[in-house]
């Protein structure tokens, strides 16, 4: 396992060395008020083959409700291991229109050990606002077995399982300004953006304000007719900065590094381990391996590995060059 582990590690720091290409701005750039929004319901999965809720209050209050709905009133509390309690999530798109189907996840919430087979009656789904978007319905879809069984049964989807019923209205085509946000905070991304959109557009327009934000003022020629704007700016290409960094996820020995991440000369010794970085002489002795003062971070990484370090030896020792001062980037673990 720690062999495959020091592959990976090999694999993603060899990516920070290659040179910085050019990104579209529609990788890079979100639009305010051009984004999904979450919808939530409650609804009834039926159908089921003896796996469902099997009675509880939330389920058996929801049974009666739904009969009466439909004319009927039992006499007595209805209970059934065919009916589970679900949430119904979903997410509605962006320009969303009435009649458009999305896709919903659906998830137990009671005593259920399994949602295959069943249907989901008609659920309205609702913003925070408390306003009704879409309605969701249909037969569910738990996804591939795993020997037979499914890895979490519980949790079910229906593609386009949910029909609009409510549009937000952004009225985006009137619009004489935008706001544009970066989704990697950088401050010299933040700049060239705002360099290449105005050559682009022969002005003035764009204004970086801060690491994330750029604000946009419509063009004249481009009043009422933002559309092919914005078609133009986000096929538009940059080439992006970024902090130099080292992201290490312990609880599996990946090290992922970016950016142009330095070294000074330093002396590492860590077990069996002794590497000097632009010290005297260089090659290798019996006790001491010696590397060229310009050595980069993908070098050091391929020398310890060709030692034997494992990739908790290299977590253990970027943190402690980290904290020497010798190794000039930031560390993030998680």
């Amino acid at each position: 396992m720690t062999k495959i582990l020091i592959t990976m590690t090999l694999l993603f720091l060899s990516l920070s060395s290659l040179q910085a290409v050019e990104v579209r701005l529609k990788d890079l750039l979100t639009v305010k008020g051009v984004q999904s929004n979450p919808i939530i319901g409650y609804g009834l999965v039926i159908g089921l083959n003896g796996t469902g809720d099997g009675g509880g209050e939330i389920t058996n209050q929801s049974l009666t409700k739904m009969f009466q709905k439909l004319g009927l009133n039992p006499k007595q509390e209805l209970s059934s291991k065919n009916v589970a309690a679900v949430i119904v999530t979903a997410k509605l798109p962006p320009f969303g229109r009435i009649g458009q189907l999305i896709d919903v996840t659906i998830s137990s919430i009671g005593d259920a050990s399994s949602l295959a087979g069943g249907t989901l009656l008609v659920t309205p789904l609702k913003a925070g606002t408390g306003d009704v978007y879409a309605l969701a319905s249909g037969a569910l879809s738990i996804g591939g077995l795993v020997k037979g069984n499914k890895r979490f049964p519980t949790t079910a989807m229906i593609p386009q399982g949910a029909t609009v019923q409510k549009e937000l209205e952004l009225n985006f085509n009137k619009k004489r300004s935008l706001r544009l946000s970066l989704k990697n905070p950088d401050f010299t991304t933040a700049a060239r953006i705002e360099k290449t959109i105005n050559q682009s557009l022969g002005g003035l327009f764009c204004k970086a304000k801060d690491a994330t934000t750029l604000d946009l003022v419509i063009p004249t020629n481009y009043k009422r007719n933002v559309i092919p704007l914005m078609a133009i700016i986000e096929n538009l290409k940059v080439h992006t900065d970024q902090k130099a960094k080292i992201v290490i996820n312990e609880k599996t020995g990946t090290i992922v590094a970016s950016g142009d991440i330095k070294l000074s000369e330093v002396a590492i010794s860590h077990g069996d381990l002794s590497v000097s970085i632009g010290g005297q002489g260089e090659g290798a002795t019996k006790h001491l391996h010696h590397m060229k003062k310009n050595t980069t971070l993908n070098d050091l990484v391929r020398s310890l590995n060709a030692l034997g370090a494992s990739s908790e030896d290299l977590i253990s020792i970027f943190q402690t060059l980290k904290k020497n001062g010798a190794l000039i980037g930031d560390i993030e673990l998680f």
